[in-house]
């Protein structure tokens, strides 16, 4: 292999610009060319393709988002979509290419695979929804940010005695509440993967309310309900909250110290599968070690949430 391509798809993580500067400077290291891909399989379709070089990641490591673009594209869930996509890559003389998304990502590079284009899969999610890995890219510097957020709101609840609800990202997936809710001592914490008791929810409010408790922090997943909904829901039974949707805050801002090092690692061995011409394989972290597996994989096992963790939490927030 002679020359490998690398794209960024989906929504953006912190990290991302991370990985990227190590699939250019490990294929480089290695006498590979890279091309950058522009805009996801959008840009793979329309031929948005660059080669990129020492000098085009520099200064890319500390910056979140991601410096190749991303874009939807349902173009590329068809046949003559994907026949444009690898028109293009031969064009380029691309012979291996470097997915860096989550899940629609994964399907992608699933799809070019099988008609027979090697491409290996790192994992780009704030969500940590990934099957096959402990850890996605950009899952600590939002859980980060969200804890920031939740510091924050605490000091405004305790100033004025209210109970603030916050809604974080999470369609299907509950990591970034539930780890946020812990780690940021919140009351409640509603996730997807546990079905709630909304009169379980008031009872421990009241119960609060009851021993002199003045201020309360409810974390919500925006897969269960929105923050408004539930908002409404407690209204009607007597209890006034505040809302704080966090919305896209959660995507940005610089990638910390974990996040780096897990981009830097993850595509550095994804580089290293394309040149052992290995494709079709996702790279992932299994206690603490750096792992490859099959792509299929990434959507035959269910990934599993640390439950104990939300047992935990409803025990310290007694």
């Amino acid at each position: 292999m002679k020359k490998i391509g690398v794209l960024t798809s989906g929504g953006d993580a912190p990290g991302m610009n991370a990985a990227v500067r190590a699939v250019v400077r490990k294929a480089l290291y290695h006498d590979l060319e890279v091309a950058g891909i522009y805009y996801g399989y959008q840009g793979l379709i329309d031929g948005q393709i660059e080669s990129l070089d020492r000098g085009s990641v520099g200064d890319i490591i500390q910056r979140g988002g991601t410096k190749l673009h991303s874009a939807r594209c349902l173009e590329f869930k068809t046949e003559e979509g994907q026949l444009k996509a690898i028109e293009q890559l031969k064009k380029h003389g691309i012979e291996g290419l470097v997915v860096i998304g989550g899940d629609g990502s994964y399907q992608g590079a699933l799809a070019l695979t099988k008609r027979g284009f090697p491409c290996v899969g790192v994992p780009g999610t704030i969500d940590n929804d990934i099957p096959g890995t402990d850890y996605t890219i950009g899952f600590d510097t939002a859980l980060n940010t969200v804890i920031d957020c939740i510091d924050k709101i605490r000091d405004t609840a305790t100033s004025h005695e209210r109970t603030f609800i916050i809604e974080v990202m999470g369609r299907d997936a509950g990591d970034l509440a539930l780890w946020a809710g812990l780690a940021g001592g919140a009351e409640t914490i509603l996730i997807p993967e546990v079905q709630h008791d909304l009169d379980e929810l008031v009872t421990r409010l009241e119960q609060g309310y009851d021993r002199g408790k003045k201020h309360s922090i409810i974390i919500v997943a925006e897969g269960v309900m929105s923050a408004s909904d539930l908002a409404k829901k407690l209204s009607e039974k007597d209890i006034e909250t505040r809302v704080s949707v966090l919305g896209h805050i959660q995507r940005g801002g610089s990638p910390t110290a974990r996040d780096r090092v897990l981009a830097s690692t993850f595509a550095a061995r994804a580089v290293e599968l394309l040149i052992e011409n290995r494709g079709g394989l996702a790279v992932g972290m299994r206690n603490h070690v750096v792992v490859d597996y099959d792509l299929e994989e990434a959507f035959k096992k269910e990934r599993n949430t640390d439950l104990s963790m939300y047992t935990l939490s409803k025990e310290l927030s007694i």
